[in-house]
């Protein structure tokens, strides 16, 4: 019977093409009950590996499973993230005990750089339950490198602007970020010059993404590309966010601003949420702005490190729709 180090091993020598890849540092190395470890996904950016748990282990469990990943993999540094199902709620209270700020084995490291597909992020990896690039979002950041060219791309719920990035990177004719944290926006203008890109603050815009699009459509202002890539699950001052409940109002809202033969690119990280059931939100979403729209496909994110247990869907879904 393999021990838990030959399985974390395993895991990683599955990822081969992406550890010959020297264009890119940041994948996925474990992914839960599908690598064999359920409730534990392991991040690596290049030596640098992200721990997370998604369950209540206990100290002795923990140490265990901290000095496996050392002995299978031996990273520079292993940072640890507990989430378990309240860790949204807890997440101001409880900042050091979910998230930790020190390594939990080796260097401790303030940040560093990974590449994607040839482009620089900026990591901190002790800086919260989110260490500055989601990396189920490779294959769609890929997709819009080859699309992206002379457009206009509006990037919704921005997060560390990855998606602007790629954008300018592709050609954009303009790249404009929203997001209701303005530290995390000029962690995404750190990303642009990282890149060789002007980072003008008029496309760094912090605010509720629902206000800025009333306020995008109430200008004409339109886009080429729309991204929304929201939280599962948000709270701002001016009002509580559920993909599960609310998508079709975003996809409302966001269908208002795109241009005619443009696109709306739907994303959404929720387990709970059906592919199709989000796919007609979507649409209910674009009807109620008085749009139709042609689906171009759905797609989710790398089989290679992101993989689904046998008859589960992945938890990210990426719909793409063009509007009349």
């Amino acid at each position: 019977m393999p021990t838990l180090v030959d399985t974390l091993r395993t895991a990683q020598a599955r990822r081969g093409p992406l550890l010959d890849d020297a264009r890119t540092t940041a994948f996925r190395v474990l992914n839960g009950e599908a690598d064999g470890v359920p409730d534990v996904t392991v991040d690596r950016f290049g030596g640098l590996y992200v721990v997370s748990l998604y369950r209540d282990l206990s100290t002795s469990e923990e140490e265990s499973l901290l000095d496996a990943a050392m002995a299978a993999w031996a990273p520079t540094s292993l940072y640890l993230k507990r989430r378990p199902r309240e860790a949204r709620v807890l997440a101001n209270v409880a900042k050091e005990t979910l998230a930790p700020e020190s390594a939990a084995r080796g260097e401790p490291i303030e940040s560093l750089t990974a590449l994607e597909n040839g482009l620089s992020f900026l990591i901190r990896p002790g800086q919260g339950l989110s260490v500055g690039l989601y990396l189920d979002m490779r294959d769609t950041r890929a997709w819009l490198l080859n699309e992206a060219r002379g457009l206009t791309v509006l990037n919704l719920f921005s997060y560390t602007c990855a998606f602007g990035v790629v954008a300018t990177a592709a050609g954009a004719k303009r790249a404009l970020n929203v997001d209701a944290s303005r530290r995390v926006l000029e962690w995404g203008e750190e990303n642009a010059r990282l890149n060789g890109q002007s980072a003008d603050r008029y496309d760094y815009v912090a605010g509720d993404v629902f206000d800025w699009l009333k306020r995008l459509a109430k200008k004409g202002e339109t886009f080429d590309l729309v991204i929304a890539d929201p939280p599962s699950f948000s709270n701002t001052k001016e009002a509580r966010f559920s993909a599960a409940r609310d998508y079709a109002r975003l996809a409302e809202s966001a269908a208002r601003v795109v241009a005619p033969g443009g696109r709306l690119v739907a994303c959404c990280n929720h387990a709970g949420l059906p592919l199709k059931r989000f796919e007609t939100m979507v649409a209910e979403g674009i009807a109620l702005a008085g749009r139709q729209g042609r689906g171009l496909g759905s797609t989710g994110p790398s089989s290679l490190d992101f993989p689904s247990p046998p008859g589960q869907e992945p938890a990210l879904k990426v719909h793409v729709v063009q509007l009349r």
